[in-house]
């Protein structure tokens, strides 16, 4: 993710940490839904978050330990922060678009965690119905950090990412791995084209984006998922002939808005 400053996309939310979650965790899908599924309101603070899963054990933890350590976790993934960007719009479509979920937390955690990031490349060029295994992502975690990880450190890894994108429908399978292709949805277009817009793409090029290939489907038919996310009222997307113009009114605050301003 280079297209802007890494120093400017940081205030959205998006994390450069070379130490991400996956070395312990995977996406944490059904933690994160049932933690929003507790909660169920979009304007609850960091705190709100912090008390449902340590205090309130919404997600049934045997020790207070592990409620913490899960509440660290998710935090890392997702922020659990609605004043931070790329969770506040991922709440948004949240609660509007329940087919988008699996999605939604995939490209939330893909802003979050380099590691996930590093391994897109990876999956999304296999084709429908191949394998994909394990010990072929160590050996493409291993050449990507050459002697980062240990060699169990590197497998737990591997199989964490692996169920991070079987989470997100782009694998199938319990051992054995196949690629799969996952379903988009207008609020997951609608997210992706807005991270896009957050890197400073604008235009046609919203749709040929890193977040955009997350989504497995064809420009044409995000083209239509957009345009279905605006007659929605949940973007603003317009299109006419071969010019293509998506904006986020009702997505940002006028503090990121002049952060928007500042990185062009």
């Amino acid at each position: 993710m280079t297209i802007s400053p890494k120093n400017q996309l940081v205030r959205f939310g998006i994390d450069f940490d070379r130490v991400g979650a996956h070395t312990s965790r995977t996406l944490m899908l059904e933690e994160l839904t049932g933690v929003l599924s507790y909660l169920s309101d979009p304007n609850a603070a960091k705190a709100d978050y912090f008390n449902a899963i340590t205090v309130d054990n919404c997600l049934n933890k045997r020790t207070q330990a592990n409620r913490k350590i899960t509440y660290r976790d998710l935090a890392k993934l997702y922020t659990l922060d609605p004043s931070t960007t790329v969770f506040r719009v991922l709440l948004y479509f949240w609660y509007r678009d329940t087919e988008a979920r699996r999605l939604l937390a995939l490209m939330c955690a893909y802003c979050r965690d380099s590691l996930l990031r590093m391994t897109a490349p990876f999956i999304l060029d296999f084709s429908e119905a191949a394998v994909v295994d394990r010990e072929r992502l160590e050996t493409f975690i291993e050449q990507q950090q050459p002697d980062r990880f240990s060699s169990a450190t590197l497998k737990s890894t591997a199989q964490n990412i692996n169920s991070s994108w079987t989470q997100s429908g782009h694998l199938t399978g319990r051992t054995r791995k196949l690629r799969a292709k996952t379903t988009a949805t207008p609020g997951s277009v609608a997210y992706a084209l807005f991270l896009g817009y957050l890197t400073g793409v604008r235009g046609e090029s919203l749709f040929q984006t890193e977040f955009a290939k997350l989504l497995d489907c064809s420009t044409d038919q995000a083209i239509e998922l957009a345009e279905e996310a605006s007659r929605r009222g949940w973007i603003v997307f317009k299109r006419v002939g071969k010019t293509i113009e998506a904006v986020f009114p009702h997505l940002l605050t006028q503090q990121e808005m002049e952060w928007l301003r500042e990185q062009s």
